[in-house]
This record gives C-alpha cells, structure tokens and sequence, in this order.
C-alpha cells in the first residue's frame, strides 16, 4: 500500500512538472515555445507587389517552422501613422510593427512598447548580415529598438533629353538649380512635377533645406526639444528653407497647383514629359524606369542649401524598418522571423522583385538591381549621413503645425516667418508638455 502511494505521489509530480513547462511563455532571453505559435505581423504596404513579397517571405519561413504561424496585416502610409497609435494606445500591438526611423521610433521605445534587440543584434550574426550605419537611427540611448528593412534616400531626377535640348547640366549650387529651373520655364517646360497633397512631400523639401541652412547642433536641439524654450526653432535658417520653397512655387517653378496634386500623379507628369525634373525617392527610381527607360533620366543630389551654415552632403531619406513589441508572448519567434525577413536572402528577393534597396548587406548589386539604383545607394554610402524625413523626426504635435503651415506657403495664405512663429509656439508647449510628464 506505502509503495502505490509514492508512486503515485511520484506520477502525479512528474504530471505537474510537465504541465508547467508546456504552459511556460519565453522571455527574451528563455527558450522558443513548441507548441503552435501565432505571430502578428502589421505593415504599411498594401500594394499587391508587395504584399506578394512578403507572402513568398511568410511560406518560405513557416515550410521550415511549421510550428509558427505569421498572420499579416498592412494599410497604407498615411492611415498606418493613425492605425498604429491606436493600436499601442489599446494595447493591441502586433508582435512585429512597422516603424518609421527617428522620433516616430524613440516614443516606442520611451514609451516601453518596443522590445530592445540590442542583444539579439550584437551578440549574433545578425550585426553581419545587416548595414549597421541604418541600424543607427533606431537606437534610443545607446540600444537597438528597430531594425532596417530598406534604405532610402530623396535625389532630384531629370529628364536627360531635356537636358540635352536646352544646354543643361546637373546642378550644383542652388543659384545653378535656379538657373536651371528659369531655363526650361522660358522653353515652355514646367521645371519640377510636385504633387502636395499629402504634405509628407513638402516635409520632405524642408527636411532637406533645414539641414543644409541650420547648424547640426542647434537643428538636433530644436528637433529633440532640448534646447531652451525660447530658442526653440529661432534660427534664421528655418524661416530661409520656407522662403525658398515659396521662391519655387512664385517664380511658377512648381506645376499649377501642387497642394492639389498627389505625389503620384506628379511622377506620371514627370514620366510623361511634361516637366524637367522631380524630387523622388530613390525607391521610386524602378517606377519611373519602367515608365520612361532607364536611360532617359539622370539624378543628383538636391544643392538645396548653398551658403547655409548646414552639412551640405547630408542626403534626406532614412531606412524603414521593423520593431517588436515589448509585451509579445513570443520574442524568440518574433525576433527569429524579423531575422529572416532582413536577412541577405530575402534582401536579395526584395531588390529582384521590387527594385527597392534593401539593408541586407550584398543585398543590392548590378545582378539584383537597374544600375541607377546601384548608382543611388553609392551615393547614399559616400553622403556625410542622413537628414531623416521631417514629418518622422520631429515631435507628432509640431508636425501637425508645421505641414499645414507648409501647404500654407504654398497657397499664399501665410508667410515663412507666421508658419515659423507657429511652430516656435508648438515647440514650447510640447517641450513642457514633455516636462511635466
């Protein structure tokens, strides 16, 4: 009777052990659960070439982890920044997230929302399999946040036979640029395609011009709120980048009505002829490609700054990149699906498939890519650094003064100086805002 009782004692122990093992969640550092695992995973591309990306990515990983299942889900750019807010103020967050670089990624991880990969990174192969240069805008006091998907950078394209026709070069100062401009406008030629309708673009143009007009120190300090109150934002060089962007909607340089205008039908316009040049993301190089030829247009890099007290190689653009969720159930999943989506294998498919550079190192080269891509990601390799996109790297709240007061300009309604003034206003309020958090 004594035996039958330890044993049984000792079956229903063991009973117990398994039990608890089989109902263990891992940490970040515990081990991969076996049994069936459901990973959320939210983007911003819902267009099909896409989405049929990063279906052959998700086969391609479940054939040899039948045991995870990836469900995707994506909208567009400009409903995504609403969506994800949502979700994080929920708590819904998927275990993988698209992020944008720069400040759109540090609240996420000031926040505790995103999960710290610097381990995952840097005590791995991982650190090799990636350009560790875009890995830079996603770390937060020294740790890794986020992690690349694909490089970016914004050139000024042109059409090279309207450049052959009017005696035309590739600008390097923003007096040439002008020169330039005037030229094809005296042809009957509209000199830049911009579409405005979303004002992401015109950030893009400001984000540029501040860079190159504003000291590095003093833009940095501005943008991350740090400098005093009553300095915020009072450079002169801020109120001269929304003066010569104005300078190019008075001089009629800009087509007609630009805040009306979608980015995408400014790039068909391009394509078509009907304007000189276009100020694009090199992303959108394969897009015009194959509207026009590759050979048909050239780029160079913006000489937006000439004069200014800015870094005059910095290009604007950024990398785009994932994060994991703090809170996720299954980090080692997670972080060994967001491994083999940025892994030089997939980099390899992307570029083939899309065009678009990839930040898997090896991932872009004469047999992935058109050579105008190659060409854009040396010249993002020897620029001086990234400028990041304005609307991503300031403050939600100032954004949301600075764009409208951008498409303001634009309309004539306001002046640099007002739009300025504003935005100093918005800088102070979030700056204390911030304080008494």
């Amino acid at each position: 009777m004594n035996r039958k009782f330890w044993a049984l004692i000792s079956l229903l122990l063991v009973a117990a052990l398994l039990l608890a093992a089989c109902g263990q969640q891992p940490s970040g550092g515990g081990s991969a659960a076996t049994g069936p695992v459901t990973i959320r995973f939210f983007h911003k591309w819902p267009e099909p070439e896409h989405m049929e990306f990063y279906n052959f990515v998700i086969q391609e990983y479940e054939k040899t982890h039948p045991n995870v299942k990836i469900v995707m889900e994506s909208v567009a750019d400009e409903p995504y920044k609403d969506k994800i807010r949502v979700l994080m103020a929920s708590g819904e967050v998927p275990d993988i997230y698209f992020s944008w670089a720069g400040e759109f990624s540090w609240k996420f991880a000031r926040g505790g929302q995103a999960l710290d990969l610097t381990d995952a990174v840097m005590n791995s192969d991982w650190k090799d399999k990636i350009i560790l240069s875009a890995v830079e805008p996603y770390k937060w006091q020294g740790k890794i946040y986020g992690v690349p998907m694909r490089i970016n950078a914004k050139f000024m394209v042109y059409n090279k036979a309207m450049f052959e026709q009017y005696g035309l070069q590739p600008p390097t100062t923003w007096d040439e640029f002008l020169a330039v401009c005037e030229t094809l406008k005296q042809n009957g030629v509209t000199p830049i395609a911009f579409g405005d309708e979303f004002p992401w673009a015109a950030s893009h143009y400001i984000g540029d011009f501040n860079a190159k007009l504003v000291d590095p120190a003093v833009r940095q300090a501005d943008y991350l709120l740090t400098a005093p109150a009553e300095q915020l934002f009072t450079d002169p060089g801020y109120v001269e980048a929304l003066s010569r962007f104005q300078l190019l909607m008075d001089k009629g340089y800009f087509n007609e009505g630009p805040n009306g205008i979608s980015h995408s039908g400014a790039r068909s316009s391009f394509i078509a002829g009907k304007a000189g040049m276009m100020y694009i993301e090199l992303e959108e190089f394969v897009t015009v490609a194959d509207g026009m030829g590759a050979d048909a247009f050239g780029f160079f890099q913006f000489p937006s700054g000439t004069g200014g007290k800015g870094d005059q190689k910095l290009l604007t653009g950024a990398p785009d990149g994932f994060m994991v969720y703090s809170k996720t159930k299954h980090p080692q999943e997670a972080i060994d699906f967001l491994k083999f989506l940025t892994s030089p294998e997939m980099g390899k498919e992307y570029v083939k498939r899309l065009g678009i550079p990839s930040a898997a190192v090896g991932a872009v080269s004469t047999e992935t890519a058109l050579p105008i891509v190659v060409a854009g990601v040396e010249s993002i390799n020897t620029a001086s650094g990234m400028a990041l996109w304005l609307d991503t790297d300031i403050n939600i709240k100032i954004v949301e003064v600075y764009l409208p007061g951008m498409q303001a300009v634009l309309n004539g309604t306001k002046t640099p100086q007002q739009v300025i003034s504003e935005v100093q206003e918005a800088a102070k309020t979030v700056q204390q805002e911030l304080k008494n958090q």
